[in-house]
């Protein structure tokens, strides 16, 4: 049994709720005030190439602020670049390279100045860079051989990406390099081996580079280790042998360092950023790492170790970090140190930053500016973004330092001013207004708040306010005269009154009133104090035996006036509640208590306001008799629906729903959903109302007003939904007045004459009472006159004989017959549209090259659009092309350039070709009248590629090459340029290059051999150059395999040697006169030395396989058992019959009816006999022949 501490939400809201206590006071935004930057990009801003550029600056003020950048201190011209654009009512730029262009010609540093008539704020500088992920420079890299025991550096040296890249170590077929003590990466990227052991040859070694932005995995070349060793064998086993090294013969050795290097270090880290020391060492054994700080600790809340206690990372460091650090690498065979002394600098950092001014006229007031770093930091001020020492002078203002003093100020005061404190680490740029206002002071927070609180609790009651000269501020309570400020109550700076702790006297009704010269505001807040939520009867640990019945209490006191719950928990999770559990309001009872209900059970008693949680520990004894429990083998399957709604504690604009859970057959009830349906606007649809944990079956529902509702409920689990249960009986709310009105409200026309006013209807939910509808209001803008009005029951009212696009006030009021909804926002609509009067003046067009052109034009009037100009439109077509009999498409074209500019760029052009152009303005109805029509022509280009090229290859020695002349000529051809290779598997040949005239559309190339495929490449010129190539290689031969790398190296060492070719075509020959001769003597009727299977089995002593192969070997030059030699010299079988069966594969001969022999020879030979007997195989032409292939 034990009572729980408050959850840590508890203390992160107290520390919030002081921090909100620090804020300064701020000025409403209706009231005039100079800019203010709220949203800005980092000061090293670094953006993907592939993306659009983004610089974001976002400012404040009334009125509202205009923007300006520079770029490397020099005033940047965005109407000059057609990429660049300015974000409306924003300052953020956007520089769109969808129609081309370098990023990398927009890097530099960038400042953004927001500007209206009080003052200048600025950005700070922000430094743009582009992503870069080089690659890989390729090298050939060779085995590094090293001996066992030894020490090795694998490194990686990665291209210098920025931001810079990841680091890893993988095998080249991608499998991650296991660390450990022994083999681990270092800090810049390298992978050290404190000895290399023979099992590290059994992967190769990759170092990989993982980019940021372009989401890249770049790989370097492997290396691969050839490990020298006295005991060849990897024997696993010894792997894990204590006395691993002395086991393999690898000799023992000191520790030394690998890095750093030498005995002694140093290392300079700025304040606020993490230090990382490393130090990796050699040695057999393993030496273990271990770190020290001279004179002192390590800092234990900040320090870690990492990669096996190589590094230690010191986070957030600060100046007392400094100092000498030293590690200590040891193994059973001595130790060494290395020191590194560690120096702190800082780059600027706050100690008093400048803080916006609100002044009174005649009032004083100072800046302060205060900053530490390391070095000391200079301090520069600057008013509205330029140097103070260049301003106006002002005998109302003194610099003092790092303070500007403000005496006697006037209206005339008003500015920004930046402070600018820098050294050699970085900069801090700081804008801080001086504002000259006479207010009085007013309220800022909602009238009568009511707070309730728990006794004994502290609270904060809020009371926001502004005026100039910025009031005092005073809290009464009950009406009392007597300020509360002191003692229990504590003021803060922004109005917030604390009361450290609650009493029951501390209930009433407080007034803050906020007082400066020019008059007073006040406000009330109602504060109530209510009893807290105290569990007086805790549930008990408890012991109980498998089966038997176990009730928990839990028995709460609480405020009667708010409404309590109380639920529990099993092991720090919401508690399913199932048949074999019964919940009631002060204890829980389990019955047939099973193993798996062995564990902590919290009981958490909560009201709207507080909650107090008791735990107990439920162990359960196991009976050995009792068989396991069968229903862990029971398949699960969804939810039973939940039954029995009952609707209880009816209120206003509430109800508690209760239901009875179905079996979870197996699978425990995870959530609740609990759906309604009404009757009045969509009958017998439901909606999900609201969703509860599987431990809750009864829930206080909150519910609108004159809503008929009815409910149902619907259990979840993992297997799925349960049926939707049975719904429960209907309850109507009482109606009220609406407390909304409706949404998306918009003014749009139709036609040039009207205004259509269109909303997104109210609900159910929201309609509040009977007879819903909507007062629509509207009148011209800035013209004062009074509002027209209409009562509507749909979502849309048309207005109409409207001038042409003019704007108007338009408000929407939702309205029932209990009253009217509150006061609807102004949404500003326009009326219909018109055509556009007149077109683009003065179009000039330059030609950029081939395929684009440049326009600019004089913009159109706004009173002649007659709408909202959506874009200007160029409209061109190709009237001919320069090159005769050439057929063109008139069809014609156009280009969009959105929004009030007045130049743009047209590309995609054919070259060497007519166009003519219009431009029109466009706005929402459609086009204007067009400009007067323009004529140019594009330069030449370069051609399309050639079409249907086909390589052909009629023979082996010569290839035909065809092709058509390019679709797209882009000017007068010149000629054809034909380059090709030949290739065979990876190896290249010489590149050679033919030109051809223009009318040449072939071309018979002869091959150099018979082998070697061709890689033909094809392109057309003219006089710009070459276009666009198109690649076709020569057919492989039907019979070409895919080679190996073997086998490609054998194609070109020997199968392309004359020797080789001429030494085949001998035996050929050879071949061919033996078989001439042998069917010479067989018709003649000459005999042959032939096993018959059939009539001359194999003796026991005959070592030859049993398929009667024919043997030509002469073991010792002696005949073949039960043979005779004849006279010229060939072994003869006796009493045989001449039969060639034998030289086939185990069928029976065949003959033509000339005697000629069909069918295939073979010949066997066992490996014994061939090495046995080399010499008589020597006799034998078809076994010379066969030893060759």
């Amino acid at each position: 049994m034990a009572r729980q501490p408050p959850p840590p939400s508890v203390h992160a809201a107290i520390l919030l709720f002081l921090l909100s206590l620090s804020g300064a006071i701020k000025i409403p935004m209706d009231l005039s005030q100079p800019p203010t930057i709220t949203k800005q990009s980092v000061k090293d801003h670094i953006v993907d190439p592939r993306d659009n550029i983004l610089i974001e600056c976002e400012a404040k003020g009334n009125p509202a602020p205009s923007f300006h950048w520079t770029r490397n201190s020099r005033f940047f011209n965005i109407a000059k670049d057609p990429r660049v654009s300015m974000r409306r009512k924003s300052g953020t730029l956007v520089i769109d390279f969808r129609s081309g262009g370098r990023p990398e010609e927009y890097e530099g540093e960038y400042q953004c100045f927001a500007r209206n008539k009080f003052g200048t704020a600025l950005s700070n500088r922000i430094r743009l860079q582009v992503s870069k992920s080089p690659l890989w420079p390729k090298e050939n890299l060779d085995p590094v051989v090293v001996q066992e025991g030894a020490p090795l550096t694998l490194q990686c040296n990665p291209p210098p990406g920025l931001p810079s890249p990841v680091i890893f170590w993988m095998s080249s077929s991608m499998e991650p390099i296991t660390q450990d003590k022994r083999v681990s990466q270092g800090h810049n990227g390298d992978l050290y081996f404190s000895n290399v052991m023979l099992q590290d040859m059994q992967t190769d070694y990759s170092c990989n580079a993982r980019f940021h932005f372009t989401h890249t995995i770049q790989q370097k070349n492997a290396f691969t280790l050839k490990v020298l060793t006295n005991n060849p064998y990897n024997d696993s086993s010894l792997r894990n042998h204590p006395d691993m090294y002395s086991a393999r013969g690898v000799a023992e050795r000191t520790p030394s360092f690998m890095y750093p290097q030498g005995t002694a270090s140093s290392q300079m880290v700025l304040r606020g950023t993490d230090l990382l020391l490393e130090c990796i060492a050699s040695g057999v054994p393993t030496p273990d790492i271990a770190w020290y700080k001279k004179g002192g600790d390590l800092p234990s809340d900040k320090a870690k170790f990492e990669n096996f206690n190589k590094a230690l990372r010191i986070t957030n460091v600060s100046e007392e970090d400094s100092g000498e650090y030293f590690c200590l690498a040891s193994n059973k065979m001595g130790s060494i140190r290395h020191t590194i002394s560690v120096r702190v600098k800082a780059a600027p950092y706050w100690l008093d930053e400048p803080k916006n001014l609100i002044l009174a006229p005649g009032e004083d007031g100072r800046l302060v500016c205060r900053a530490n770093g390391n070095p000391k930091p200079t301090v520069q001020w600057m008013v509205n973004g330029e140097p103070l020492q260049s301003a106006p002078p002002n005998p109302n203002r003194e610099v003092a330092g790092d303070t500007i003093i403000f005496r006697d100020t006037q209206i005339s005061s008003r500015a920004v001013y930046q402070c600018n404190t820098s050294n050699e680490h970085g900069y801090l740029l700081a804008n801080a207004f001086v504002s000259v206002l006479d207010v009085p002071p007013r309220m800022l927070s909602p009238r009568n708040q009511l707070i309730r609180v728990i006794l004994y609790n502290r609270t904060r009651l809020d009371c926001p306010f502004f005026g100039s000269p910025i009031p005092t501020l005073r809290w009464f309570k009950n009406g009392q005269g007597s300020n509360l400020d002191g003692g229990n109550y504590h003021v803060y700076e922004n109005g917030s009154l604390e009361i450290k702790m609650i009493r029951k006297e501390d209930q009433g009704i407080y007034t803050c009133v906020a007082t400066n010269i020019l008059g007073k505001a006040e406000n009330q807040v109602r504060l109530e104090v209510k009893d807290p939520t105290r569990i007086y009867r805790m549930p008990e640990d408890q012991v109980a035996k498998r089966g038997t019945t176990v009730q928990l209490e839990c028995r709460v006191k609480h405020d009667p006036s708010l409404k309590l719950m109380v639920s529990w928990l099993k092991d720090d999770e919401p508690l399913y509640i199932g048949n074999r559990m019964k919940k009631e309001d002060d204890s829980l009872t389990i019955f047939g208590v099973a193993e798996r209900d062995q564990g902590s059970y919290t009981c958490v008693a909560s009201t709207e306001l507080d909650q107090d949680l008791a735990k107990a520990y439920l162990t359960v004894l196991a009976d050995q008799a009792t068989p396991t429990n069968r229903l862990a083998a029971l398949p699960k399957g969804r939810p039973d629906r939940p039954r029995d709604l009952e609707l209880t504690d009816l209120a206003e604009r509430s109800v508690r729903l209760t239901w009875i859970p179905g079996d979870d057959n197996n699978s425990p009830i995870t959530d609740y959903v609990v759906q309604f349906e009404e009757d009045q606007f969509q009958p017998g649809v439901w909606h999900d109302h609201s969703k509860f944990p599987g431990s809750v079956n009864s829930a206080i529902l909150q519910l609108s007003p004159y809503v008929n509702y009815q409910f149902r409920v619907i259990a979840i689990n993992e297997v799925g939904s349960s049926h939707p249960s049975l719904p429960s009986e209907r309850y109507r709310t009482s109606g009220a007045p609406p407390e909304s009105n409706p949404a998306d409200v918009k003014g749009e026309g139709t036609r040039k004459n009207n205004m259509e006013i269109t909303w997104t209807p109210m609900n159910a939910t929201s309609a509040f009472g009977p007879n819903l509808r909507y007062i629509v209001k509207w009148r011209r803008r800035e013209t004062r006159e009074t509002w027209n009005n209409a009562t509507v029951w749909g979502s849309r009212y048309v207005v109409g004989q409207t001038p042409v696009y003019v704007p108007y006030e338009i408000r929407v009021q939702a309205e029932n017959d209990f009253g009217k909804g509150p006061e609807p926002d102004t949404v500003i609509g326009y009326s219909g549209e018109d055509y556009p009067r007149a077109a683009p003046t003065d179009v000039k067009i330059r030609v950029l090259n081939s395929t684009a052109i440049s326009l600019q034009w004089n913009r159109v009037y706004p009173d002649t659009v007659q709408g909202q100009l959506r874009e200007y439109r160029a409209y061109y077509w190709r009237e001919s092309s320069l090159l005769k009999n050439l057929w063109v498409s008139q069809k014609r074209q156009q280009a969009s350039f959105p929004g009030d500019r007045p130049r743009g760029v047209v590309s995609r052009l054919f070259p060497y070709s007519n166009y003519k152009l219009e431009m029109v303005v466009v706005n929402g109805r459609g086009d204007g009248p067009r400009s007067e029509t323009k004529e140019f022509t594009t330069p030449e280009g370069v051609p399309s590629a050639p079409r249907r090229f086909r390589v052909r290859q009629p023979n082996l020695e010569t290839i035909n090459l065809e092709w058509d002349h390019p679709e797209h000529p882009n000017g007068i051809l010149i000629g054809y340029t034909l380059k090709y290779v030949a290739f065979n598997g990876t190896k290249l040949g010489k590149q050679i290059v033919e030109n051809f005239s223009p009318n040449q559309t072939k071309f018979t190339m002869q091959r150099a051999d018979p082998v070697s495929r061709y890689r033909f490449t094809l392109s057309a010129r003219t006089q710009v150059g070459s276009g666009e190539a198109v690649t076709e290689e020569s057919p492989a031969p039907p019979n070409e395999a895919t080679p190996t790398a073997a086998y490609t190296n054998n194609q070109a060492d020997i199968a392309t040697q004359g020797w080789f070719i001429g030494l085949m075509c001998a035996i050929a020959l050879l071949v061919l006169i033996l078989l001439i001769v042998c069917f010479i003597k067989r018709s003649r009727g000459g005999k042959y030395p032939v096993r018959e299977k059939k009539d001359v089995p194999l003796g026991p002593e005959d070592p030859k396989e049993e398929d009667g192969s024919f043997d030509y070997s002469d073991e010792d030059n002696k005949p073949l058992q039960g043979s005779q030699t004849s006279l010229d010299g060939t072994i003869k079988q006796q009493e045989s019959d001449d039969s060639l069966v034998d030289y086939g594969e185990g069928g029976e001969g065949q003959f033509n009816e000339d005697g000629s022999f069909i069918g295939q020879y073979t010949v066997k030979k066992d490996k014994e006999e061939t090495e046995g007997n080399e010499s008589s195989e020597a006799t034998s032409p078809v076994n010379a022949i066969y030893s060759l292939a």
